[in-house]
């Protein structure tokens, strides 16, 4: 999984600590000296930004931040081709400020990027360091740009502006900038209003499948119980997650932020106002059949001045952690009685309240065991790993059941030594869970390149070996178990709401039935829209059922029994097609596939290496990870080919589905018709940089001009495939986004890729 970063509450500390000194708050890499990347095909990086900004930013914040008027950054923007700026959503500030920090990322120094993001220098630091690793998704490095000022284009400046206009009307798409477009963010509106005509399935008696929980799939993750309207899980998502057969929903939270405690008076700083945003959430699920469960990555990380404030903290110090951050020390029993003491305050006041999932071993730096350095604490270096994993998992257990007996906790065995999870599973508690991702561990070969899998696949149907084995010993120790799977989309492909692979899906929902598990955890944060993918394990009632039937059921109650039969076969085939993704993390977590046709070509090598699920680059080695080029390639058009098949087949279905399903069958054509180009761009682009670097060695004109001639086949081919996007993109505004990165891309990134082929082609002449 991306791991999740304490930075955020690090910066908390200096954040105080800089207010108090009067310093500076400091930004990541902030005196970087890598260069950054060229302003290709724009006239100059001032006619970039104005591009790169003019469907987020208002012209007037523009000009705020060149030092002009907002008439010169209009008068830039349409010699480009541009229409006059419309309104600009207010959601850019706050739900969709990663595009705009990442699409200027090699634009603008920091200071700019505060003005053009009206973030103070702390907010910034925060969103770069606890938004997900946001900061380790832009690379880990600030490139190095130069203030950028307003000046007047000079005539040569003004006459490429106009060539890039001149190539939007030969391309046919100068109309398509003044057509409307769904707005960005328009789901979150839709999703948010329970719809009167959905029916809830009641909870299911006969399903395995006893927990069936998941995330929302806009949430913010760093603290959404702050809001007091907890709009990351708005009553409409609700409804249609129940409606989908889930049970639960899963919150992300920090212990010390929920409750106060006398031996620490720094925790619990606007724990009521969270907790009351947890009662409400209760209560709003609670409506639909729903139960709610904290993420716990717990004790996290502490400053060295809360260390230093008290004599008797000292001893509470545990193994160093990043900056000047220490961990609490589970084997002291002041930290475990304050864990035990919150969680029991949290689910006193917030009756209800399902339970908790727990990460012990990874994540966060949490007891000195969580990332096996136990040895350097001067208490824990007496025990063993398996006895401090387990002991910090039952104080858990113990404060939930103070609280609420009834409430579950699943003790999730991510990043567990494999080695002690025997004697770690032998000490738990019998009133807890055992959590296993359900596909980690599992062989494959895929174009005859042997590995295996970690996890974030559906291309793979688990259990794999590990979660069959972490099960067999959670039950003979008599502890219920869980699977943690990704039902809906995955770090494979994420750029649409979800993967219509349902063959694989119900597969996978058929070995877990078979194997015995008693719940299912559906998604990380990501994969989380309530879609067809969640009804297939509610629908099962047992190891016994053939996925067929299950499949039909869920066709016909979705589309109608007319288009069921070809609902059914399209699903086959988009799943025939996933099954030969070049599964490997490396592909996963660096390659251009949820970017996709907005990636650009790059005709030089940037030297900038592929980032975190970020920004891809050119970096081929990265995204191939441990396939020869070539057969990533291959591999990659299989996957295109079998979303083409199931997009021809679901195009002719569309009249036989019945009347109240026919709209959305026709939007979800579209996001199936999107992760077939994705998929194809990332063929295309693979094969242009594969050429480019064969011209690079290439010692005799033969060979650079077969060379030249592959590159423009990929150019033209990837220029082809954003204009078909386009149209996708702008009627759907779900297309590119996914929670934990805001919007990958949105329809301006099209044009501009479209714009950046023609460049690359006119360079290649």
């Amino acid at each position: 999984m991306i791991r999740r970063s304490v930075a955020g509450f690090m910066t908390v500390a200096l954040i105080t600590a800089c207010a108090v000194c009067g310093a500076e708050t400091p930004l990541p890499d902030e005196d970087g000296k890598k260069a950054p990347l060229g302003c290709e095909p724009f006239p100059n990086r001032l006619h970039q930004v104005v591009w790169r900004n003019w469907s987020v930013v208002p012209q007037t914040r523009l000009a705020e931040v060149l030092g002009t008027t907002p008439e010169n950054v209009a008068q830039v923007a349409a010699s480009m081709g541009l229409p006059p700026q419309g309104a600009i959503l207010p959601a850019w500030q706050d739900k969709g400020y990663i595009t705009v920090v990442r699409r200027n990322w090699h634009l603008l120094p920091y200071d700019q990027l505060l003005t053009l993001t009206g973030f103070t220098r702390e907010r910034l630091r925060y969103a770069l360091m606890e938004d997900d690793f946001l900061f380790i998704k832009l690379g880990s490095v600030k490139p190095a740009c130069p203030p950028l000022r307003y000046t007047q284009p000079s005539e040569a400046e003004r006459a490429a502006a106009g060539r890039l206009a001149a190539w939007l009307r030969e391309e046919g798409l100068a109309d398509s900038l003044l057509q409307p477009e769904e707005p960005r963010f328009a789901f979150i509106d839709r999703l948010s209003r329970p719809d009167p005509g959905i029916a809830v399935i009641p909870p299911s008696d006969t399903s395995p499948f006893g927990l069936r929980f998941i995330f929302s799939y806009f949430a913010e993750y760093g603290d959404p119980l702050s809001d007091p309207e907890v709009a990351s899980y708005p009553e409409g998502l609700l409804q249609r997650l129940a409606a989908a057969g889930v049970n639960g929903v899963w919150v992300h939270t920090v212990l010390r932020t929920l409750a106060k405690d006398p031996a620490f008076p720094e925790f619990g700083e606007g724990g009521e106002q969270r907790i009351a945003g947890l009662r409400t959430l209760v209560a709003r699920a609670g409506k639909y059949g729903l139960k709610v469960y904290l993420y716990l990555n717990e004790p996290r990380t502490m400053h060295h001045a809360f260390f230093e404030a008290k004599p008797e903290r000292t001893a509470m110090r545990g193994v160093a952690a990043a900056g000047d951050t220490a961990r609490l020390c589970t084997s002291h029993p002041e930290v475990r009685r304050w864990m035990s003491d919150a969680l029991a305050t949290v689910f006193t006041q917030a009756p209800g309240l399902g339970g908790v999932f727990t990460i012990t071993a990874s994540e966060n730096p949490t007891s000195c065991a969580s990332h096996r350095q136990q040895a350097q604490c001067e208490r824990c270096k007496q025990r063993s790993y398996a006895e401090i994993i387990a002991e910090v998992n039952a104080t858990i257990a113990q404060g939930v059941a103070r609280g609420n007996p009834d409430a579950k906790v699943l003790a999730w065995d991510w990043g567990w030594d494999d080695t002690q999870a025997a004697e770690i599973i032998a000490r738990m508690p019998k009133n807890c869970w055992l959590q296993s991702v359900s596909e980690w561990s599992l062989p494959i070969t895929r174009g005859g390149v042997a590995s295996a899998v970690g996890e974030y696949s559906i291309s793979a149907v688990g259990p794999g070996p590990r979660a069959a084995k972490h099960w067999s010993l959670a039950r003979a120790a008599g502890l219920k178990t869980s699977a943690k799977v990704q039902v809906g989309a995955t770090w494979e492909f994420c750029a649409i709401p979800y993967l219509p692979t349902l063959d694989l899906v119900a597969e996978h929902a058929r070995n877990l039935a078979s194997s015995g598990v008693d719940g299912v955890m559906l998604s990380w944060s990501l994969g989380c829209y309530p879609s067809p993918n969640l009804e297939v394990f509610q629908a099962f009632t047992g190891g016994a059922d053939a996925v067929g039937p299950v499949l039909d059921r869920v066709a016909a109650r979705r589309y109608g029994s007319s288009a069921a039969p070809l609902v059914r076969q399209a699903w086959t085939a988009f799943s025939q097609g996933f099954r030969e993704y070049p599964y490997h993390v490396g592909t996963l977590y660096n390659g251009p596939q949820h970017m996709g046709p907005a990636n650009p070509l790059y005709l030089k090598p940037t030297g900038y290496r592929a980032t975190m699920v970020g920004i891809p680059y050119d970096d081929l080695a990265r995204w191939r990870a441990v396939y020869p080029a070539e057969v990533w390639i291959a591999q990659m058009e299989k996957v295109r080919a079998g979303f083409a098949h199931g997009c021809g087949l679901w195009g002719s279905l569309l009249p036989q589905v019945k009347e109240a399903a026919r709209a959305e069958a026709g939007r979800e054509l579209g996001l199936f018709r999107a992760a077939e180009l994705h998929i194809a761009a990332c063929v295309n682009q693979a094969r242009f940089i594969a050429a480019r670097d064969r011209l690079q060695a290439a010692a005799t004109d033969p060979e650079r001009a077969l060379c030249r001639s592959e590159l423009r086949a990929a150019a033209r081919a990837e220029l082809a495939v954003a204009k078909q996007l386009l149209p996708f993109a702008k009627a759907d505004s779900r297309i590119g986004y996914e929670s934990s990165n805001h919007y990958f891309y949105i329809p301006q990134d099209l044009l501009e890729k479209v714009l950046c082929c023609r460049q690359v082609l006119r360079d290649l002449q």
